[in-house]
This record gives structure tokens, C-alpha cells and sequence, in this order.
């Protein structure tokens, strides 16, 4: 628009239905508890690969004063921070004040997107290191569906392994896809350098349903057999940095171990050896 524009166009502008409302352009459901969704981005949002935003709906008409409040929820950011639009994977709740609504948006509705992106799963947070490993269950796999296509990824560490632990095999389908997309990724393999996604290696196991992995990544952690599987030695501070995302007993879990192989917590004011999202709810 130049600044010619008659004022009486600008009047005709559509007003968007919803508080800092954003479009769908796109929505794939995976299983009946996993879909993904893209959406337009506000024009003036920045953020940092992992970070997160509050997502959300109007709530149902108050029963009384017919008034609706928004029903926001945190989600990290499945797309990199360079991409022009905004992609979120989210689980679905059958009775979820949230989700049990937004389960069911489709392309050209409109979702509330609060542009004040936060979070701890920023590559700020950590110290230099040479290998960069993300633990993630669930839905906890999107901040770093984020880091995997953000090149300093790759400018800063020299392998990149991401565990990723589901219930079920059709769980993994998001972050399989993603991973596996990457190697035909020309924009990406043109900008961060041809053949990058070799750094990286791919660790998903199940706990329910029989697949060529069984078991929760902490068992075979300690257990020794996740380390011979990808051939590397257990985690340490002078080589290895950490990002976590996942349910609270696994988050603790992992940073009792972490502790027990010498690492520290980070932050966005204190960069150390990991760091874990605490907004995340599977």
C-alpha cells in the first residue's frame, strides 16, 4: 500500500473476527490424538527457533452475559523462525477446554495468536558445545521440528540426536516426516550446506505398541543400550548440550541424570549444559 491509498480503501480492510486473530492455511491430523496446523504470522513477530506463544479460541458464550473469553494455552513453535508462516503440533483432548475445539479447525478459520513468543529452548541458553542432543515425548517434539530446520543448529554443533518417545508407532509420523523432508529440503541444503541432515541422528522408540525400538529413552539410557545404538558415548559437560520437552515426570527424570553426568540447567540470563521447556503439557 503506498501512501497515495485513497483513506476510503483502507476502510474496506477486513477486520479479523478474533483478537490478534491469524487464518489456517493448513491442518493434517495424524492420529485421533495428534494433528498439525499452519496459520498466517503477524507481520511484526519475531522470535527465536524453540521459543513458544499463547494459541487459542473464543470460550462458549457466558450461560448468563453471553460474553466469550479467549481459551489460550502455551505452544511452541513447530516452524523455524525464518518461515513466513506459523506451524504448531498439538494434541487433541476430548474434553479439553482448548483442544477439544481446536481439534477441529479447519483451512481459512481463524485461531487467537498472542505475538509474545518466550521460552528456554533457545540455543541462547546453552554454552558452546560439539554435540546437541533433544529429548522429547509426545507433542513435545515441536520446539525442536523448530530447531531442526534453523541453521545455526548446524552452525553450532557438529551431530544433533533427538530421541523421541511415544506411546504408539503412528506417534512418531510428525516428527518422522519432518526429519525425513529435510533431505529434500533444497532451500536448506542450499543455506546451511548440502548434505547437513547427515549431522543428524534420528532415535525413536515406543513404549505401547511393538516397534523396531521398545522402551522409554531414560531406561535405555541407563541402561547403556541407547548410547551403543548410536554409537556415542554417554553425555558430558565438556562435549554434549541438552534440550528436553516433555511430560513433568520425564523432565525430572532426566534432569536427575543429567545432574548425575555433571551438567547444569541453563537459562535465557545463564547459559549452561541443558535446559528444559516447563510450559509443556502432553
Amino acid at each position: 500500500m503506498t501512501e497515495m491509498t485513497p483513506v476510503t480503501q483502507e476502510k474496506t480492510k477486513a477486520v479479523p473476527a478474533l483478537p490478534d486473530a491469524q487464518t489456517v492455511t493448513d491442518v493434517k491430523h495424524y492420529t485421533d490424538r495428534l494433528f498439525s496446523f499452519r496459520c498466517t504470522r503477524p507481520a511484526s513477530l519475531r522470535f527465536r527457533s524453540g521459543e513458544f506463544v499463547m494459541i487459542g479460541l473464543m470460550g462458549d458464550p457466558h450461560p448468563e452475559t453471553g460474553k466469550q473469553k479467549p481459551l489460550l494455552r502455551a505452544y511452541s513453535i513447530a516452524s523455524p523462525s525464518w518461515d513466513e508462516e506459523m506451524e504448531f503440533y498439538s494434541i487433541k483432548v476430548p474434553d479439553g477446554p482448548l483442544t477439544s475445539k481446536l481439534q477441529h479447525i479447519k483451512v481459512g478459520d481463524e485461531v487467537i495468536l498472542r505475538p509474545k513468543p518466550v521460552g528456554t529452548l533457545v540455543h541462547d541458553a546453552l554454552l558452546p558445545g560439539q554435540r546437541l542432543w533433544f529429548f522429547a515425548t509426545g507433542t513435545g517434539f515441536a520446539p525442536f521440528a523448530s530447531l531442526l530446520r534453523e541453521p545455526q543448529t548446524y552452525e553450532d554443533y557438529d551431530e544433533v540426536i533427538i530421541t523421541h518417545t511415544c506411546r504408539e508407532v503412528g506417534e512418531l509420523t510428525y516428527g518422522r516426516d519432518l526429519i525425513e523432508s529435510l533431505k529434500q529440503d533444497e532451500l536448506l541444503n542450499d543455506v546451511i550446506g548440502d548434505g547437513f541432515w547427515k549431522k543428524i541422528k534420528y532415535y525413536p522408540t515406543t513404549t505401547r505398541e511393538e516397534s523396531p525400538k521398545m522402551g522409554r529413552i531414560t531406561d535405555l539410557m541407563k541402561s547403556g543400550e541407547a548410547f551403543a545404538d548410536l554409537g556415542v558415548e554417554p553425555l558430558n559437560a565438556e562435549t554434549d548440550r541438552a534440550m528436553i520437552c516433555g511430560n513433568l515426570a520425564f523432565n525430572l527424570e532426566l534432569k536427575e541424570m543429567f545432574e548425575g553426568y555433571g551438567l547444569e540447567e541453563g537459562a535465557n540470563s545463564k547459559p549452561a549444559h541443558y535446559v528444559v521447556e516447563k510450559a509443556f503439557l502432553d
